[in-house]
């Protein structure tokens, strides 16, 4: 069974290769789904907001012109230095840069008024602990908001949705549940002040998969586990055209906010 140490170096050579693809993408520069992150925040002048995973640099840039500060940290250095790069060619002058781990934040105690982590958490080898650090560094009265993808709380379902994942990008390690996020942010001592689950429609599995370098076998297992999706499977992923270049399914995530007690 690979360590937590081989899932992240996992992550790191997966993402520095596939780097300028995901700051490109257009499902992680824009949505509905980042503007309700706002919404849901609702930002102030003189916070400092600290962005986990930052990928290619959107959450943080969406944020940016709403807040004080900025810290995006990322644990893979060529992730870092493509979002660095297009973040910087926005203009915002209000937002660094920081290595770091999600699991072993490299920040003090009660620094920041706001945490975000979008689409990222279902990489972390300890998602728990990622969550724990979060409630560590927020201040008091501080907000933890975080994006990922979800599964459906049948157990059996939930580990096929990952396997579909994993086969299409290896650094994959688990997708949670809503009760499971639920516990892991009351267990951490936040207040979970919101939890609701959005649906991305319509992903195209071509796409999708050729994002992370997916060669034409991978596709073809992807089409026939597409294909194959057992009842609760397919009643979660909705998938359209298995089997044919058109192969589409459905994405679903949770949008979870905590507070920290003041």
């Amino acid at each position: 069974m690979p360590t937590d140490n081989d899932l992240k170096a996992q992550v790191q050579q997966r993402f520095g290769q596939y780097a300028q693809g995901y700051v490109e993408s257009k499902s992680h520069a824009e949505g509905a789904d980042l503007e309700r992150l706002v919404e849901l925040a609702q930002p102030q002048p003189d916070w400092w907001v600290l962005d986990v995973a930052t990928g290619g640099g959107h959450t943080g840039l969406r944020f940016a012109p709403l807040v004080g500060h900025v810290v995006a940290s990322d644990l893979t250095p060529k992730m870092l230095e493509a979002a660095r790069n297009f973040v910087v060619k926005q203009g915002a002058d209000n937002v660094k840069f920081s290595g770091g781990d999600a699991e072993n934040l490299p920040f003090a105690d009660n620094v920041f008024d706001l945490v975000t982590c979008r689409i990222a958490p279902h990489h972390f080898a300890d998602c728990f602990k990622f969550v724990r650090e979060c409630a560590r560094v927020l201040k008091p009265g501080g907000i933890l908001l975080v994006e990922d993808q979800l599964v459906p709380e049948d157990d059996r379902a939930a580990r096929y949705v990952d396997s579909f994942e994993r086969l299409r990008d290896p650094s994959h390690n688990r997708i949670y549940a809503m009760y499971e996020w639920r516990g892991m942010f009351l267990d951490a001592g936040l207040t979970v002040e919101s939890a609701e689950q959005i649906t991305k429609s319509g992903t195209n599995l071509v796409t999708w998969s050729e994002r992370q370098g997916c060669s034409p076998d991978i596709i073809e297992r992807l089409q026939i586990m597409l294909v194959q999706a057992p009842e609760a499977v397919a009643a979660w992923m909705h998938p359209q055209y298995a089997g044919t270049p058109d192969a589409k399914f459905d994405h679903n995530y949770i949008i979870i906010m905590g507070k920290k007690a003041s």
